[in-house]
């Protein structure tokens, strides 16, 4: 089990030359006050957009497994860091939570976008047989493309608790007609698959994204596949298999182990030839997680802008949803798919997978104008 310390203040000697550092950006403002208060210095600027933070959380990985906690301004940690001869540490951490992300599949990194989910197979968590058929997944899909999601995620495979795996060629069948027909729709089209020969045949039939939730760990030939197509990919963090993910899952602090296992799979590409430019990461809520990592996540989102890429945020319909609830079925888990959802856009995460559409876009719109 990890040791916990919160310190009261910066001193010196708090880090030493084998800590592991993080900064979590918090003190968050957007729209008009984000921008006065980065125009008087008193914020930095997250991810290139409209939002800015005053504080940050720094966490020091100890060789022995602690984790120090101390909240300072930037300015504080500069200063710090000055003293402690951290300075390119901070300053590397600060850029890269800070700097603009460039566009993604086309798609602009500085406002939320929605990916709409379209499940083309008949055991899916929420909606599984709901739009097996062809027909029924291009109807859906083209619905969520009007509803304002901008990206269409389409899967031909169940990854939840407990699935069972489908070949190749049975996913292949699955998702490629509906993605020829969607092609040139308007929309992006992001393949969710673990298999290097369903992503190569999404690709051909149009698909411009991929997202794996083995973060291009399950199929060895995967890495190699997006990096020669120079496809957009979302890795995504998933402890074990569907089939295990979810036999007593633990972590030592959620959020810097997933931190760790990102940053790495981030790494991985890079070394492959795929530009930081076509990479984002997602955190993997409820993929082998129990309730209380989820929350660590959920509360610790801003934390992963210091990947440099765009993060992606999936919790629609979720089981931790339900179990913090009234044990809801997941057609009802909407409003805290919500809930979750609008506290990821306030920690300005980027693109939000959601099968409600419509109801994530109004919610979107009012907070959005109530941020001015």
């Amino acid at each position: 089990m990890t040791s916990f310390q919160r310190e009261a203040s910066l001193r010196r000697g708090l880090a030493d030359s084998t800590d592991r550092l993080y900064l979590r950006p918090l003190g968050l403002t957007e729209g008009e006050a984000a921008e006065a208060a980065i125009a008087a210095g008193h914020a930095v600027r997250l991810a290139g957009a409209a939002r800015g933070f005053s504080l940050a959380d720094l966490y020091l990985r100890k060789a022995d497994g602690r984790i120090l906690a101390v909240t300072a301004t930037p300015a504080g940690l500069r200063d710090w860091a000055a003293d402690e001869g951290l300075t390119e540490k901070i300053e590397a951490w600060l850029a890269r939570l800070s700097m603009p992300r460039p566009d993604f599949a086309g798609l602009a990194m500085d406002r939320p976008q929605i990916m709409g989910v379209v499940n083309v197979t008949p055991d899916s968590f929420s909606d599984g047989g709901d739009f097996l058929k062809p027909y029924s997944a291009i109807r859906q899909a083209k619905a969520l493309a009007g509803a304002g999601a901008s990206i269409l995620d389409i899967g031909g495979e169940s990854t939840r608790p407990g699935s069972v795996d489908v070949s190749a060629a049975e996913e292949q069948a699955r998702v490629v007609p509906v993605i020829r027909a969607l092609a040139g729709e308007g929309a992006a089209i992001s393949i969710d698959s673990r298999r290097a020969a369903v992503m190569a045949a999404a690709l051909d039939a149009g698909a411009g994204i991929v997202n794996d939730v083995t973060a291009l760990t399950g199929d060895p030939d995967s890495l190699d596949l997006v990096a020669a197509r120079q496809a957009p990919t979302i890795l995504m963090h998933m402890r074990g298999t569907p089939q295990t993910m979810q036999n007593d899952p633990d972590y030592r602090f959620a959020p810097l182990d997933i931190y760790d296992y990102l940053e790495a799979r981030v790494e991985a590409c890079l070394a492959t030839g795929l530009p930081l430019s076509h990479i984002a990461i997602d955190p993997g809520i409820g993929f082998g997680k129990k309730v209380q990592h989820n929350l660590q996540l959920l509360s610790h989102l801003a934390l992963f802008h210091g990947l440099g890429c765009p993060v992606l945020l999936g919790v629609s319909r979720k089981g931790f949803i339900g179990k913090l609830s009234r044990g809801e079925e997941p057609k009802r888990r909407v409003p805290g798919s919500l809930a979750a959802a609008l506290e990821g856009v306030r920690q300005g995460v980027q693109m939000i997978r959601v099968h409600d559409v419509d109801e994530t876009r109004q919610a979107f719109a009012v907070a959005q104008a109530m941020a001015g």
